[in-house]
């Protein structure tokens, strides 16, 4: 196979990797605690990227005897079940971490870690498909990891297409990390202004509520009253949290429902929430279905069943039309200040809400039901302080959403690019003018 650089030429992984091998194997349940070294599972290894939900700790006691599985930032980890296959690179960013049940690879002089990193992630796909092992649950084991035959430009060539598609990587984490900044200074508002009530206790100070202008400080009481939730601003009243807004639960879909991609819509559940549209996504066309289950960009759900720790959340969907599955709430509101404010209740209310799934789970599963929304309360404002809120947190809230959607237009991208460079069905050139690099 040619290229504009040069020759292609072919090799094992355990050919051009210095270490190959696999992390800690064995039961580490006793051994996590609140602080301390960062220890990656399955969990925490997504294609491209490494996640810090529900991340765990080990003590650096523990860490140094676990020598074996000690990751370095430039590592390559790979996942061994779960996700089959899937691959990141240890960042600078976690300069310390243990792992365990994660292929380990780093990489000789031969080939580059970014490259190995989108490689694995694309072209390696049928490879590790073809060599899963296991009857209940499918590995992908260190030795076939090993075995992974791959055709590889130049090293020169190999840098150029991780950097062109290391420029959309980096859109989108910069991207995520504006996000999270937006959010929390959304968060720290409503916080401010519906749980600590900061407006209302300045003004019973005879003080100017900080950071607030004299038109909206003027919407706030200065002083409470005792309610069922204890004090509360004067005027204001309190809700169940199911009266908020209209949650409607997701339909229940049978075999016979589903049907091919290209005949349906794709049927959101809470895999697609956390992970997107992906090749286990299933697909229904069913015509009996009432109009009030059919979601689009920009819905707000809430999944209410899972694992409470990382399953229990409030999402803004944008990947189109779907049906929503059960065990999600379509959250509808007369108006988008009262969605905002919501989804910034369901935030903030998170722990809570987890916290009485756990006290209900069972086999790893928890849940929230309506009667548990009903029997949790919030404070409502009135709509003058609700406006008032979305005049500040609205703005935030959309940056957010367009921050995703153009990620998910750089993701495609990304994904249309990555096979065919590594193909060589495009030149690195090409790529380039393509990105706008």
């Amino acid at each position: 196979m040619g290229s504009e650089n040069g020759t292609w030429s072919e090799a094992l992984l355990e050919d051009v990797a210095e270490e190959l091998i696999v992390g800690h194997v064995g039961s580490m349940t006793s051994e996590y605690v609140e602080t301390g070294v960062p220890f990656l599972r399955s969990k925490n290894v997504d294609p491209f990227n490494i996640v810090w939900d529900d991340m765990k700790y080990i003590s650096r006691e523990f860490h140094g005897r676990l020598k074996k599985s000690t990751l370095s930032p430039g590592d390559v980890v790979i996942v061994r079940t779960g996700k089959p296959g899937a691959a990141a690179l240890v960042p600078d960013t976690l300069p310390e971490a243990n792992c365990s049940d994660l292929v380990i690879v780093r990489c000789g002089p031969e080939i580059d870690r970014r490259f190995l990193v989108y490689y694995l992630n694309s072209a390696a796909k049928h490879h590790v498909h073809s060599h899963l092992v296991g009857a209940v649950q499918q590995h992908f084991n260190v030795g076939a990891a090993r075995k992974l035959r791959m055709q590889l430009p130049p090293l020169a060539e190999q840098k150029a297409i991780a950097r062109i598609l290391g420029t959309l990587d980096e859109k989108i984490e910069l991207n995520r990390r504006m996000n999270e900044t937006l959010e929390g200074i959304a968060r720290a508002v409503f916080k401010s202004w519906f749980v600590d009530f900061d407006p209302v206790r300045a003004k019973l100070d005879g003080r100017q509520p900080a950071g607030m202008d004299p038109a909206t400080a003027a919407l706030f009481p200065d002083g409470f009253e005792d309610t069922e939730l204890g004090k509360v601003p004067r005027g204001w009243r309190t809700s169940p949290v199911y009266d908020t807004a209209r949650f409607i639960n997701g339909a229940t879909f049978r075999g016979e429902h589903f049907c091919e991609p290209e005949d349906g819509l794709p049927v959101i559940k809470i895999a697609e929430l956390k992970s997107g549209i992906s090749a286990q996504t299933k697909y229904s066309n069913r015509q009996d279905l009432d109009p009030k289950y059919r979601i689009d960009s920009g819905t707000l759900l809430y999944s209410w069943s899972g694992s409470p720790d990382t399953s229990l959340d409030t999402f803004v969907w944008s990947l189109g039309p779907g049906l929503l599955n059960q065990h999600i709430f379509k959250i509808d509101a007369d108006s988008e200040a009262q969605l905002h404010f919501v989804y910034y209740m369901l935030k903030y209310l998170r722990p809570a809400l987890i916290e009485i799934a756990r006290n209900k789970q069972t086999t790893g599963l928890g849940h929230v039901t309506v009667a548990d929304m009903r029997r949790l309360h919030f404070c409502s404002p009135p709509a003058t302080i609700l406006h008032a809120f979305d005049q500040c947190a609205g703005p935030l809230y959309r940056s957010c959403y367009q921050n995703a959607l153009q990620s998910q237009t750089l993701s495609a991208l990304r994904d249309t690019l990555l096979p065919k460079l590594l193909s060589g069905e495009i030149r690195v050139g090409e790529a380039a003018e393509i990105v706008g690099e």
